[in-house]
């Protein structure tokens, strides 16, 4: 797990990080191809991307579980990364951002509501990007910029389960991280959200299936001592045919054929969702 997400983009360059987790599974110095080692020694892997971390995980045999440090330790250590492997992935996520938010109904949802909730912060856009123009204007050097800059030791946490020794663990970690230097990754300071003081609203005319309402909430952090409170309360409000939103609107009038809440979950002060769809 790595701790970098869309908030550590330059707003200019958006969509960097999700880019990165495709372009991490490239090969590298020692291996022309990540899957293809692991899945001969029967494991999978994959990966996903917040506006807060990046995510990698193997899932592997135990007896065959150096594979997985040696594939991990190599790909940090140095990508194999070419102009050839950079162009392509930068095409398979411009389909992605397509296919997801632009040829769906709603798809760009998720960008409107941002863009409108915060100012300043880097919370503003998507993991996604901004726009395809962005990622298809993304070079070489940004990339290899990019991972020098947050693909590091020094910031990464690395979680070992599952039927092995933890001395096992300290050894094969040594073994395989131990002698790949630290890049000195700089710790940003990111803008602080001035406090909301009035409503925002905004109506989009679409052609899409139904009317739908968004409604998104100024909410604390992750680590926040109020977070697990607002959890629970989305859970209280829309979780199963016990919840309110159930019992009360749906069981009881014919306005909205769903409802649903959700936190965002992200470190820093984020967004409590309300959606509901109208009949």
């Amino acid at each position: 797990l790595y701790k970098v997400g869309a908030r550590n983009e330059n707003p200019d360059k958006t969509g960097f990080a999700h880019l990165f987790e495709h372009l991490m599974f490239s090969g590298s110095l020692n291996s022309e191809s990540f899957d293809e080692p692991l899945q001969t020694a029967g494991g999978e892997s994959n990966a996903w991307t917040s506006n807060d971390m990046t995510n990698y995980y193997d899932i592997i045999p135990a007896h065959n579980v150096e594979v997985a440090f040696w594939l991990e330790s190599d790909r940090l250590l140095q990508l194999a990364l070419t102009e050839k492997k950079f162009e392509a992935q930068k095409s398979v996520v411009i389909e992605e951002f397509k296919q997801r938010c632009l040829n769906t109904p709603y798809g760009d949802v998720g960008h409107i509501i941002r863009d409108n909730a915060y100012s300043v912060h880097p919370y503003k856009w998507p993991v996604i990007g901004k726009s395809t123009d962005v990622i298809a204007s993304a070079t070489l050097d940004d990339a290899w910029g990019f991972f020098n800059s947050h693909y590091s030791p020094d910031n990464l946490v690395m979680c070992v389960s599952g039927n092995i020794d933890f001395e096992r663990a300290v050894e094969l970690t040594e073994k395989w991280f131990g002698d790949i230097k630290s890049r000195n990754v700089i710790q940003q300071i990111l803008p602080a959200e001035p406090k909301q003081t009035t409503p925002k609203r905004v109506k989009i005319e679409r052609d899409v299936p139904h009317n739908m309402i968004l409604k998104a909430y100024h909410m604390c952090g992750r680590a926040d001592q109020d977070y697990q409170a607002s959890d629970i309360i989305s859970d209280i409000l829309a979780n199963g045919n016990s919840a309110r939103f159930y019992r009360n609107v749906l069981m009881n009038s014919d306005a909205f054929s769903s409802l649903d809440a959700s936190v965002g979950g992200s470190m820093d002060p984020g967004l409590f969702y309300v959606r509901g769809y109208l009949r």
